[in-house]
């Protein structure tokens, strides 16, 4: 209600000086109006601080400021209006030039709620600021022909309100430029306020000094500023309560162009010297703030670089970390060892405890494992619950570094057991670069991991894999040689330690349905009818129902019961082809084969690994899938003496993390 009177005290002064208004009106629009549409201004910005505590002192600044400069405008309509020789200054100034420190107040408080103010939010702000000044003074200059000579008093009267003006001004471009583009509403309509009343004082000095002044729209000019920032605090809710901070260079931009404009305008037609200082501090601010742009991307270069090799959860060095150490390493001539490491019954920790707990458990444990390998050595992490160590020593201390290391990787408490796999190798005797090194090291970790039986899951594994060994004592070495390539090639394509312990197991147990064919049929020296065929094929859906009956074995029987599905669909139990056989599946599938070709059989020869290989491509894409054949020819084979047997989970050497002998 407040804020629509003013805006209808602005409509009618405006049609009074346009013309519109009777002559017996002048006196209620000229008094009654005309200070009444100011105190509603001033009164819709203390009403809007009373109603909204966030901003209050915000809106009772701007409130109390036009509220001065009503009151000095009461003053001079009802005592100095009809006197001849009005006294200058008068009590009328004091409430004038009252005003500007009250919005000076409002102002800033705005941009303080916007802001995160810093070094270079000041001096962002002090470049807009310096940039309108010297912009403003060079405008205004003119207009203060003649007003600087005179009584001491009337002097400062009359340069306290264009100076007013200009910081105004600049406080106001300052706030702009700190708060970015980003203003809203209400620092738009109080800008359009400023601005009104900044046209307006230096034009009502030169009309006073050269005895032109006749009111009309000039005064408007007032009314406009003051319904303006009536406006805005009736928008006031459009002010950003976050704090935030603007990097923008557009407004320093800007501003830099500005003050070369002004020194450019001053060289055709000579200025003020204080635009011209003024303009020259406006660039001064301009290198500084470049300077501190400089110092801000190096530390910002600093910190990119530090994270990039920093893992954000634990603090230590992170896989990219480790494989610019591990070539500078194997640069060298220097006995490094690297281990690697992998948290045994982490996962369980992890479902029951709940993830922040499991992140505090990581970092506690990597704070543990760096300790525990420093000075000398360099604790990694490499993602989930894999850590690694780069540490030097020969032969004689990776014992020693496997025990420190497990031990600060190991907790134990009520309800969760928490221990480490590890695999060692050392460079360059065993590996000579990079990739063959983390190979090797994953590898020996791996056959570290299948040798603990300290799991329900771990258990029922082993005993299932000895009632086949009883049932088929031959299948021992085949299913270790397919568990073996298998772990290969799923470490190849990447398969996390949770699905590399699914496809291990599954490999090893992929025949476990074997166990329910007769021996006439599974030794049968002849070709197979097809009823026996029949019955064979069942071998998998019978190895399901098996493993299914413990829940822990559940991903596992899902594996065997697809590991004899062909890519072209002519496989069993279900017919499926191409991506719809589980990856875990397709990849047993394929180290079967390669295993049993490469195998001496009752029935047939065995056949030498190249040839295997060959075989292996040339049924690529219908009975394997192509892609995990490249997989193994390009990540697997090559490497097959260094694999040894090392995946198998049975029983094993004592010592897991030296490589065994080749076969």
């Amino acid at each position: 209600m407040p804020f629509g009177l003013a805006g209808l005290g602005l409509l009618l002064h405006v049609a009074w000086v346009s013309g519109l208004g009777a002559g017996q009106i002048d006196g209620f629009v000229n008094h009654w109006a005309y200070n009444g549409t100011l105190a509603l201004a001033a009164a819709v910005c203390v009403v809007r601080a009373v109603q909204s505590p966030a901003q209050r002192w915000i809106w009772l600044s701007f409130g109390l400021g036009l509220g001065a400069w009503t009151a000095g405008d009461i003053y001079w309509t009802e005592a100095l209006a009809g006197v001849n020789h009005a006294p200058y200054p008068s009590f009328a100034d004091l409430g004038y030039v009252l005003a500007y420190p009250f919005l000076y107040i409002g102002l800033v408080l705005m941009v303080r709620r916007q802001v995160r103010f810093s070094a270079g939010a000041w001096l962002d702000g002090a470049i807009g600021g310096l940039a309108g000044a010297a912009l403003a003074t060079a405008i205004l200059a003119p207009a203060l022909i003649g007003l600087t000579k005179g009584d001491p008093a009337v002097v400062a009267t009359n340069l306290a309100y264009p100076i007013g003006d200009v910081l105004l001004l600049s406080v106001l471009i300052a706030g702009v430029t700190v708060a970015g583009l980003r203003v809203g509403r209400s620092w738009l309509l109080i800008g359009i306020g400023i601005a009104a009343w900044a046209v307006a004082d230096p034009i009502y000095l030169y009309q006073t000094a050269t005895g032109t002044y006749a009111g009309g729209y000039l005064d408007s000019l007032w009314l406009i500023g003051g319904v303006a920032i009536a406006a805005a605090a009736v928008g006031a809710k459009t002010i950003a309560p976050e704090r935030r901070e603007s990097h923008s260079i557009v407004f320093p931009a800007l501003f830099t162009v500005v003050a070369v404009g002004v020194l450019t305008w001053d060289h055709y037609s000579r200025l003020s010297e204080i635009s011209i200082w003024l303009a020259v501090a406006t660039l001064a601010a301009v290198v500084l703030r470049l300077l501190l742009t400089f110092r801000e991307n190096r530390v910002l270069l600093g910190v990119v670089r530090h994270e990039s090799v920093t893992d954000a959860l634990t603090g230590l060095d992170n896989r990219r970390s480790l494989m610019i150490d591990l070539a500078r390493v194997t640069e060298g001539s220097r006995e490094t060892i690297l281990v690697m490491l992998d948290l045994d019954g982490f996962k369980t920790y992890n479902d029951g405890f709940g993830h922040p707990a499991g992140d505090l458990l990581l970092q506690r444990l990597g704070g543990e494992l760096s300790r525990a390998v420093a000075p000398d050595g360099t604790a990694y992490r490499l993602g989930g619950d894999e850590f690694c160590v780069l540490t030097g020593g020969g032969s004689e201390h990776v014992d020693g570094v496997l025990a420190v290391a497990g031990a600060a990787l190991s907790e134990r408490g009520e309800g969760f057991s928490i221990t480490a796999s590890s695999g060692a190798v050392l460079m360059p005797v065993e590996a000579n670069n990079p990739t063959d090194a983390l190979r090797t090291a994953d590898t020996r970790m791996y056959a570290d991991k299948g040798l603990r039986a300290s799991s329900a899951q771990r258990q029922t594994h082993d005993v299932l894999l000895r009632v086949l060994r009883e049932r088929e004592p031959s299948l021992s070495d085949h299913l270790r040689g397919v568990a073996r390539l298998a772990a290969a090639i799923g470490r190849a394509a990447s398969l996390d330690a949770e699905q590399l312990d699914a496809l291990a197991r599954a490999a090893e147990l992929h025949d476990i349905g074997k166990i329910a064919i007769p021996d006439r049929i599974l030794h049968k020296p002849g070709p197979l009818d097809a009823a026996e065929w029949e019955l064979m094929h069942g071998h998998t859906t019978i190895g399901e129902r098996i493993l299914a009956g413990a829940p822990a074995m559940a991903p596992v029987a899902e594996l065997v019961r697809s590991s004899h599905e062909r890519w072209d669909g002519g496989g069993y139990p279900d017919g499926l082809e191409g991506d719809e056989i589980p990856l875990g599946s397709r990849i047993i599938f394929v180290c079967d084969a390669f295993e049993a070709m490469t195998e001496q059989r009752s029935y047939r020869r065995a056949i030498s690994p190249e040839a295997a290989l060959a075989e292996l491509r040339r049924c690529a894409g219908t009975q394997f899938d192509g892609r995990l054949v490249e997989l193994f020819a390009a990540e697997v084979y090559p490497h097959l003496d260094v694999l040894g047997d090392q995946v198998a989970p049975a029983p094993a050497p004592p010592t897991p993390n030296r490589a065994p002998a080749g076969r």
